[in-house]
């Protein structure tokens, strides 16, 4: 039996690296956002419904990510419309991931608006990305182009870290590196202790 591992955490919590050591102890991740970027590329599945919709959004053969979100600030109702076109290619994705491993005891599933999706898939727990206010605006803030506004926007649009913590199965303290591969290793071996 497999088990399906949520893993969330705002924007700046580290899900990236904690992903990442899951895959090092050889459990399979699925990326959400990797999911997306697949969608749009050139020749993905997205790019003719999308580029049907939002005509600007196409360029090279792809989705243009600015050119959407553009499209998408200058309409109130274009985010719904988009969400009706990606989220169940993404979903069908995801299905595919979970199909390609079905004999593995645990899989992670990386989804940065698990806990805000309207539409969430069937897990058997969820583990939270979690560090300190000031360290997560210190990693946001390092990426280029960042400013505090954007991140003030993007944090406006999630799930306060506390109700996500709150809502967790497990929660992985990404203060360093070292504290979270031991969180990881703790959760791999309650839930797959002979993987």
């Amino acid at each position: 039996m497999t088990f399906r591992l949520g893993l969330t955490g705002s924007i700046g919590m580290g899900k990236s690296t904690t992903a990442q050591m899951f895959r090092d102890l050889g459990h399979p991740v699925w990326d959400a956002d990797q999911a997306v970027h697949r969608l749009y590329a050139p020749g993905g599945l997205a790019v003719a419904p999308v580029a049907a919709a939002f005509p600007a959004a196409l360029a090279q053969g792809g989705i243009d990510r600015g050119a959407l979100k553009t499209a998408l600030a200058a309409d109130p109702a274009a985010l719904a419309r988009l969400e009706g076109i990606v989220h169940p290619l993404v979903a069908r994705d995801r299905q595919d991931f979970l199909a390609r491993h079905v004999g593995a005891p645990l899989v992670v599933l990386d989804i940065p608006l698990l806990f805000e999706s309207a539409h969430p898939p069937d897990l058997d727990g969820v583990a939270v990305v979690s560090t300190d206010p000031a360290t997560q605006a210190a990693r946001v803030l390092a990426r280029p182009g960042m400013t505090r506004d954007t991140l003030a926007m993007i944090l406006a649009r999630q799930m306060p870290d506390a109700d996500k913590r709150a809502r967790a199965d497990w929660i992985i303290p990404t203060d360093s590196l070292d504290g979270a591969r031991a969180a990881v290793a703790r959760i791999v071996n309650e839930v797959a202790p002979h993987a």
